[in-house]
């Protein structure tokens, strides 16, 4: 899967010139093609940023990264788990 040209903070950034667009009078079609996405991907990012600060999106980030890592280590020690039961009742 293709990963977005756009860091989290810049989409923040983006959102908030594009408020700063619409509070002017602008259309939101003059606005996206001002900022350059389309609109989709405005409504999208909007749906998923919408009252996020670059703060919040830093410690989004650092959580999102926390639960694989700790995804990672249940995966590892659930199969260290299911061997152990195996070779204890002797299914080796």
């Amino acid at each position: 899967m293709k990963g977005s040209r756009f860091t989290t903070e810049q989409i923040i950034m983006k959102l908030r010139e594009m408020e700063i667009h619409i509070s002017q009078g602008m259309s939101v079609s003059e606005a996206v093609r001002q900022i350059g996405i389309s609109d989709a991907t405005y409504y999208k990012w909007r749906s998923k940023y919408a009252n996020m600060t670059t703060s919040d999106a830093k410690r989004l980030k650092d959580l999102e990264i926390e639960n694989n890592r700790l995804k990672k280590l249940v995966a590892d020690l659930s199969l260290e788990n299911a061997i152990l039961k195996d070779v204890n009742s002797g299914k080796f």
